[in-house]
């Protein structure tokens, strides 16, 4: 056992989201959280329900293969909880409902397909660890296809929006070259700010990035560790970077995939625009999101997780 981790439980999340789907596997307990397993495999969900509109048998048959190999992994290394959650594309997939029913026939895991505020609250309880937050805080989850947004001040419950805004789907959609041009990534910008202009008027005192798309683009950095926030000076850099540098470049220089290089401009396009939304000189950027979320939930409330989510999320710890 672990020191430090004197009341060690393991459990162990699969988030399948647009662009990867992505495998944690963890030990905790009520206070610190050990990595034992984080891998992804980039299948392309949200491209093919872009594209066409269903996973089809192959697809289905290599998602399923996929899970039932990261839930072997999961179960050898001693997880008493393996929770697999779907996202945005899921939710648009025509053969959802059979890929639901084959994975858990296949894998013997149910597969929870979130909507879209479950989504935000999983990733602001994996964010506070449920401890309760003592200034107004927003979370932003930018995904492949969608972004997820959860607000919550001290004493009042939190609020959640869901955006059909992703670093994927903005990237198929701007058919950007690599490296974009100046015009592409004003052009990205333009059309995330005008999906903005529907979030509501939150003014949070901090503003928390979460996911692959923050995270990789904290990597795109000089420095010998990664940002962990992001200022306005920060944003005008990555923009002169991405602009001049082929995806496959930066994914050499900076450690990150070439597929998830090939999403950065995009990326950045929506954190500007959420900078600028929201009033904020600064975004922080973490590393922990819907799976810690995931982890913490069915690791605190069991199968009944889902039903219990909205209190989970405004917290108890102290």
């Amino acid at each position: 056992m672990p020191p430090g981790l004197p009341d060690r439980r393991v459990g162990a999340v699969v988030d399948l989201g647009s662009t990867s789907v992505h495998h944690l596997v963890a030990a905790f307990d009520d206070q610190r959280l050990e990595v034992l397993v984080d891998e992804s495999t980039f299948l392309g969900l949200g491209a093919a329900a872009d594209e066409r509109g269903a996973l089809g048998p192959a697809g289905r048959e290599e998602l399923i293969d996929t899970l039932a190999g990261y839930a072997w992994t999961a179960r050898s290394h001693g997880a008493r909880n393996i929770t697999f959650v779907a996202t945005e594309p899921l939710r648009r997939l025509a053969d959802a409902a059979r890929i639901v029913g084959e994975v858990d026939a296949g894998t013997g895991v149910p597969l929870h397909v979130l909507r879209h505020e479950e989504e935000a609250l999983l990733t602001l309880l994996g964010v506070t660890g449920g401890a309760p937050v003592e200034q107004a805080l927003l979370v932003v989850d930018i995904g492949g296809g969608s972004t997820e947004f959860a607000y919550v001040g001290p004493g009042s419950p939190a609020e959640v929006r869901g955006m059909k805004l992703g670093a994927a789907a903005l990237t198929r959609r701007g058919g950007a070259g690599d490296p974009p041009a100046a015009a592409d990534l004003a052009a990205m910008q333009r059309q995330a700010s005008i999906a903005l202009a529907a979030a509501p008027p939150w003014r949070p005192a901090d503003v928390v990035l979460v996911g692959g798309t923050a995270t990789n683009l904290a990597k795109v950095t000089d420095e010998p560790t990664p940002r962990t926030r992001l200022r306005w000076a920060d944003i005008d850099a990555l923009d002169r970077l991405l602009i001049a540098t082929p995806a496959d470049e930066i994914a050499a220089a900076h450690g990150v995939r070439p597929a998830r290089a090939a999403l950065l401009p995009a990326g950045s396009a929506i954190v500007r625009a959420v900078a600028e939304h929201f009033g904020a000189t600064e975004v922080i950027v973490v590393d922990t999101g819907i799976r810690e979320g995931a982890l913490i939930a069915a690791d605190r409330a069991g199968p009944a997780w889902r039903d219990r989510l909205e209190a989970l999320a405004h917290g108890w710890a102290g």
